[in-house]
């Protein structure tokens, strides 16, 4: 169960103002209308990408020594706490599809999660954990929960959620998951 709420509340504030986010806003605004398809193509590019992830961090962790693997974690989620602080832009957000909204969502989604800072914290937490259907269940969740309201409210949350900011909530939290990694916490934050 740690690995799940570990997994889902990382990603989960991690995505908020992330770049794929920002393409749930746009993708809303382009197929008014068609929320169920767009979040149809979120949950499938999402749980694509993520299980590649975990799975290429679960052989991490059984093919590297768990000393070194406390080190590599540590310093990772540290790494992502600068990341976080740097804003995120949608590149070529005009682009026209002449595929529909799910398939579009899709392919976008995929291809924006490449290389993006969940998609390594994801490969991090499939490392942490032994169990990578819950971490794969929790990272595709809290993308879900941060994206689903994105696709649903579109520009009006954007309103009331200042997304600026959460950057710095989602730093603090890999800052902290990091730390509490070298420090080999006792009570299940380090590693495995």
């Amino acid at each position: 169960m740690e690995a799940f709420l570990a997994s889902f509340g990382m990603v989960a504030i991690a995505e908020m103002g992330d770049k794929t986010q920002l393409l749930s806003f746009l993708l809303a605004t382009k197929f008014k209308g068609r929320h169920w398809a767009l979040i149809g193509g979120i949950f499938v590019a999402t749980i694509a990408n993520h299980f590649v992830a975990a799975f290429l961090g679960d052989w991490v962790a059984a093919n590297v020594s768990p000393d070194v693997m406390r080190w590599i974690l540590g310093v990772a989620f540290l790494g992502f706490a600068a990341w976080a602080l740097i804003p995120d832009k949608l590149e070529d957000a005009d682009k026209p599809s002449r595929f529909g909204p799910f398939l579009t969502t899709l392919v976008a989604f995929f291809l924006a999660e490449m290389g993006d800072k969940t998609q390594f914290a994801t490969i991090a937490l499939g490392a942490k954990y032994a169990s990578l259907t819950m971490v794969v269940t929790g990272t595709t969740l809290g993308m879900m929960a941060a994206n689903v309201p994105a696709v649903l409210l579109g520009e009006r949350l954007a309103k009331y959620v200042p997304l600026s900011k959460m950057r710095f909530v989602a730093a603090a939290l890999f800052a902290v998951f990091g730390i509490l990694i070298l420090l080999k916490v006792p009570f299940g934050l380090g590693t495995q």
